[in-house]
């Protein structure tokens, strides 16, 4: 490689990496913190989502009429938590729309359960159902609705070049950094600085291209003009369901009895269909794109089941995208494996711009 090449290369390194730095900060912050969502969001928020038991539920036909007579245009609702504890409330995210492009329109709502209480409800962008829903909205839209979700996806994409970039100029040094052949000088904070740079780059290179690469493969929607057409339309009145839900959800699981749900939509709109989703008993949550079943709300008519193993091999590696992106595939160590790799493109960029800003002083002083 000559060295007019490699100059060029550190080049696109350098300003890709300066100029989208505190989108990746971020991006990495929020990201880090959603890999332990439900988990931050029972503890911060215990006290309010908590249920006593009681002898009966209510069925989920009530619990469905309870959000959409609050809620009267619909794009549609998910039940988040079907397999809740006893005293968990239950956890819907809302899909709602108001015609704006700016804003992305996710809401949730949790309700007792038992008694039908709403025990908070609102939309995800502005702190109505806590930060967590706040942050999980930011992490894909900075709250910008389609144009911010386009711009996470292009930050994605810089992030990628940066770190093909950075692999090409740094090539000579990921091997020794793999066998701890490289020392951190500690004589100056540039030393320090550089060689951490270079340490962590390596370190967390692969985790890095997978979580970006699939994050600006999820959000390529933000780039269909047909996506945009829609965000600008507002939602119809809901349409409801003909048919129980009860009914379609006890079925679906008999269809289906090796499926542990974990995702349920209940359409709101009239070409929507009823769906359960979730992993099949014993297999590992990276391959649980894919399993589903359908039926037709309207009618109540079944209509298909989906497993992993039947979709094509495209399909196939378009399902294992979101569980890659947020790790939770592989238990608690995975988890803690994402937090903390979930922090370097932060520290990548501030280190990064350390070294610029040297190079930059420096210079000057010529």
């Amino acid at each position: 490689m000559n060295n007019k090449f490699k100059r060029l290369l550190f080049s696109i390194h350098s300003w890709f990496g300066l100029i989208t730095g505190i989108f990746l900060l971020l991006l990495g912050l929020s990201g880090s913190i959603l890999i332990f969502k439900d988990e931050l969001d029972e503890i911060i928020y215990h006290k309010v989502l908590t249920v006593k038991p009681e002898e009966k539920k209510l069925p989920l036909d009530s619990l469905y009429q309870i959000i959409t007579n609050k809620y009267q245009n619909l794009d549609g609702i998910a039940w988040l938590n079907p397999l809740a504890e006893k005293d968990q409330s239950y956890h819907f995210r809302l899909y709602l729309n108001d015609a704006r492009l700016e804003s992305y329109d996710l809401g949730a709502i949790n309700i007792n359960q038992y008694s039908g209480e709403i025990l908070r409800s609102g939309r995800s962008d502005d702190l109505e159902v806590g930060w967590i829903e706040w942050i999980f909205e930011f992490h894909f839209s900075f709250h910008l609705g389609m144009p911010g979700a386009a711009l996470a996806a292009i930050f994605g994409l810089t992030m990628l070049i940066s770190i093909i970039t950075g692999f090409i100029v740094y090539r000579k040094f990921i091997w020794k950094v793999l066998t701890f052949k490289v020392k951190i000088k500690t004589k100056n904070w540039r030393m320090l600085s550089s060689d951490l740079h270079r340490v962590v780059g390596v370190w967390s290179l692969l985790l890095n291209v997978i979580v970006f690469f699939t994050g600006f493969w999820m959000n390529l929607f933000a780039f269909e003009a047909e996506t945009w057409k829609k965000e600008t339309i507002p939602t119809p009145n809901n349409t409801l369901v003909k048919v129980s839900l009860d009914k379609m959800y006890v079925e679906s699981l008999e269809k289906m009895p090796d499926l542990v749900p974990s995702y349920v939509y209940l359409p709101t709109q009239p070409e929507k269909k009823f769906s359960v989703r979730g992993n099949l008993k014993g297999q590992n949550l990276m391959f649980a794109g894919g399993n589903v079943v359908r039926f037709d709300a309207n009618t109540g008519e079944f209509l298909n089941i989906g497993r992993f193993s039947d979709l094509t091999f495209w399909d196939k590696v378009e399902a294992l995208f979101f569980p890659l992106h947020v790790g939770n595939y592989g238990g608690i160590s995975v988890k803690i494996l994402y937090v903390i790799l979930g922090l370097t493109p932060g520290f990548l960029a501030i280190t990064g711009f350390m070294l610029w800003w040297r190079r930059k002083v420096k210079t000057n002083k010529i």
